[in-house]
């Protein structure tokens, strides 16, 4: 027992002098940080890595040792590279998983993404294939399903192929699912995944900026239901997101202003700053600024309210009365982001409603629309949000703050019918 004791005794005193050299090895990784900041260096450097393990475990004389000294340091980089990327990337310590930022990420996306196993990579025809095929030629076991592009796609029907085709290639969980894709791809994809064996590991790859400034994280999975958006789903957080901004370059620019849309309801509801940044300036010359503010935004929330039962209303802003007119002109007439700009302008004041209209009339996104009030309101009567003869809205008075409102009913349909008829 004393020798117990004794190595007991020895190993807190090593764990001691550890701590220390950790604490000065991390302050070394944020010099590291910094550094690749200003130069625009990635994160990750797998030449380097290798490196540090060939000439560590030659330093080890204990030849039974090198191995696990190895594996040691393959731990400690690990650290180092998750450290880094909170430093330069905060939202990724938001959230819990890693979420990089990169321009050209695509072309080493094994570095964020455990891709030896098999993967299910899920994307859609509007989405350029060499992305889809950039990555599968990084995996070991690649199956690439392409699927129709456009909402419609978002069904049960969809959902079920998806995991036969998991089950006819034995998938297990030790396996992952990879959406390269915008939102529907992302909702789809994230929920089979969520769903398969009661859930295997999720990677999304968002292409479209809608999908970069907001729906690729959060963890919210879905599909949709006798045109009913997002009515069955599950609450699935990825294991790691990868955005890389050179993909925005093949977008239309609508699918560009649509996206941009869920950037501004962020703006709207907590940063002016943000906002005026709209105003002033153009926003595709700071796309990359304007996503990672947009996320961090989100993150936050995201972090406080994971399974929306309070502060992640604000999230909803736009969407009560977008969600509706989107069903009521046909899942695929406008797109999301248009129709999110449309609900957010009957949800503000009198006083910021020129103000966020000039913004989106800027970015290109319409302000009016010609869709019957009639379908837009039994559309509404789906809302996850209706308690009784009430629910709750969000409402903003002033430009990066907002209110949670319980609003009777017979007061939103109001709203809706001034709104559409061209009267608010």
């Amino acid at each position: 027992m004393d020798k117990l004791q004794e190595a007991r005794k020895i190993i807190d005193k090593v764990d001691t002098e550890m701590a220390q050299l950790f604490a000065r090895r991390m302050e070394a990784v944020e010099t590291v940080a910094a550094y690749k900041r200003d130069h625009g260096l990635p994160i990750f450097d797998a030449a380097r890595e290798e490196e540090v393990i060939r000439n560590g475990e030659a330093r080890m004389e204990r030849q039974e040792l090198r191995r696990h000294y190895g594996d040691f340091l393959r731990s400690t980089m690990t650290i180092s590279r998750t450290y880094q990327q909170e430093l330069l990337q905060p939202t990724a310590a938001l959230c819990g998983y890693p979420i990089t930022i990169e321009r050209g990420g695509l072309y080493h996306a094994e570095n964020y993404m455990n891709l030896n196993r098999k993967v299910l990579l899920v994307t859609d025809s509007g989405v350029p294939a060499a992305y889809a095929e950039t990555i599968a030629a990084r995996c070991a076991a690649p199956t690439v399903v392409t699927l129709p592009q456009g909402e419609g796609s978002k069904n049960v029907e969809n959902f079920t192929d998806l995991c036969r085709v998991m089950l006819k290639n034995c998938f297990t969980r030790t396996d992952c699912v990879v959406a390269v894709g915008g939102g529907m791809v992302g909702d789809l994809a994230g929920f089979a995944a969520a769903s398969y064996m009661r859930g295997i590991d999720f990677y999304n790859v968002p292409t479209t900026v809608l999908s970069q400034v907001d729906s690729s994280i959060g963890g919210k999975v879905a599909i949709d239901l006798d045109g009913i958006k997002n009515c069955v789903g599950a609450f699935y957080q990825p294991k790691a997101v990868l955005i890389d901004p050179d993909v925005l370059n093949t977008l239309p620019q609508r699918h560009i202003a649509a996206g941009l849309a869920e950037a501004v309801k962020m703006a709207a509801t907590f940063d002016e700053t943000l906002l005026a940044r709209f105003e002033n300036e153009t926003a595709l010359d700071n796309i990359d600024e304007i996503i990672a503010a947009s996320l961090r935004i989100k993150a936050a929330v995201v972090k406080e309210d994971e399974k929306e039962s309070g502060l992640r209303r604000v999230l909803n802003f736009g969407h009560t009365i977008g969600h509706g007119i989107e069903t009521a002109a046909g899942l695929d007439t406008l797109h999301h982001g248009e129709c999110v700009a449309l609900g957010m302008l009957p949800m503000c004041s009198n006083s910021l409603r020129p103000r966020l209209k000039a913004i989106l009339e800027k970015l290109g996104l319409p302000t009016t629309c010609a869709v019957d009030p009639d379908k837009v309101w039994q559309a509404m009567s789906h809302d996850k949000k209706l308690l009784g003869d009430t629910i709750t809205v969000v409402y903003v008075e002033k430009a990066g703050s907002f209110a949670l409102r319980k609003m009777p009913l017979r007061d939103l349909k109001e709203t809706v019918y001034q709104f559409l008829n061209g009267k608010v």
